[in-house]
């Protein structure tokens, strides 16, 4: 049984080695990075990224990475190639073959033969001697000076590289197209992730009651509306322009400083100067305007008339807080 100490000490070693790693990589940000870049966004075809091993793995990764910020991108496992996959493979597709010795047995029968087929191959290749460097169009190179693993054979640092340069690739690409949120949303429609990218103030508003009254309304209509729609507050209207909100904060305190209400009309009791947003505005901004505020409800115009409100149980709800 190992001791704490030393099991502290192998995991610090383990993140400061693949650190370091992806520090060396920096350097290989270079000329041929950039000419993969243009290539990439010049095609008129697919990514096919391939691999064998953890470096398949690593490729799965990058092809998910690739498609969420822009990139068409398709993963094909470099020992299933050799038997039918190569037919995904068409014309103006450019292929990502990575291997961190470049030298494997399913490697060396695929680089040919994508040669053959007249596609651009780009090799991100840990040893810049083995076949596939010498195979490839252009190569981003990968090396590491060791893998994490004791023993310097389990893949660790190399594959920890391989993922670092290809995030730096996705990201070059997404920077390149100007993929921007409204983009990233098409992509990720679904989740809390989605939701904050396209889901609008005026979505949730509309899943609300519009809770309303006028300003000569009684204490007991106030007390009333607001208990029907459930929503804490009611909004006074009048013509359908605000003319403040009544929260059920503000009863209380009423009733707390006042015996007498028969004379009490809903605009003595109205905040006359409530927080709003646009309807079209998205709901992550709603958020940032009630946490600011420190309040729970906030309202929802539309080119300044009101549209209903937003409560923060429907930002919990919905999974964008």
């Amino acid at each position: 049984m190992k001791s704490k100490k030393s099991i502290i000490e192998a995991g610090v070693s383990t993140l400061q080695l693949e650190a370091d790693a992806i520090l060396g990589l920096i350097k290989n940000v270079n000329d041929d990075f950039v000419k993969v870049v243009d290539l990439i966004i010049e095609s008129s075809g697919r990514v096919i990224v391939t691999g064998i091993g953890k470096s398949a793995i690593i490729a799965q990764k990058i092809v998910a990475t690739f498609n969420s910020t822009g990139t068409p991108s398709i993963f094909m496992h470099a020992a299933d190639a050799v038997h039918g996959d190569l037919g995904m493979i068409q014309k103006n597709d450019i292929v990502i073959c990575i291997s961190n010795s470049g030298n494997t047995p399913e490697i060396k029968v695929l680089a040919p033969l994508l040669k053959q087929s007249g596609n651009i191959m780009i090799g991100m290749i840990g040893q810049m001697n083995s076949e596939l460097a010498k195979q490839a169009d252009l190569v981003l190179n990968t090396t590491v000076e060791k893998e994490a693993c004791p023993h310097n054979l389990a893949p660790t640092t190399s594959t920890t590289a391989q993922l670092a340069m290809g995030d730096a690739l996705a990201i070059c690409l997404l920077h390149t197209r100007n993929f921007n949120e409204q983009d990233f949303a098409r992509y990720h429609p679904g989740g809390a992730l989605g939701k904050k990218l396209y889901l609008k103030t005026g979505d949730l508003a509309l899943k609300n009651h519009k809770p309303s009254i006028s300003p000569d309304a009684s204490v007991k209509d106030v007390i009333v509306e607001i208990s029907r729609n459930r929503l804490g507050a009611v909004v006074v209207v009048e013509m359908n322009k605000i003319l403040g909100i009544i929260t059920d904060g503000d009863i209380r305190r009423m009733l707390e400083n006042h015996s007498d209400l028969s004379n009490i009309k809903a605009r003595d009791l109205m905040n006359s100067n409530p927080k709003r947003i646009e309807k079209d505005l998205l709901a992550i901004s709603a958020l940032d305007v009630i946490k600011q505020n420190n309040i729970t409800q906030l309202l929802v115009t539309d080119a300044g008339n009101y549209f209903g409100i937003v409560h923060l149980h429907d930002l919990l709800q919905e999974g964008i807080i």
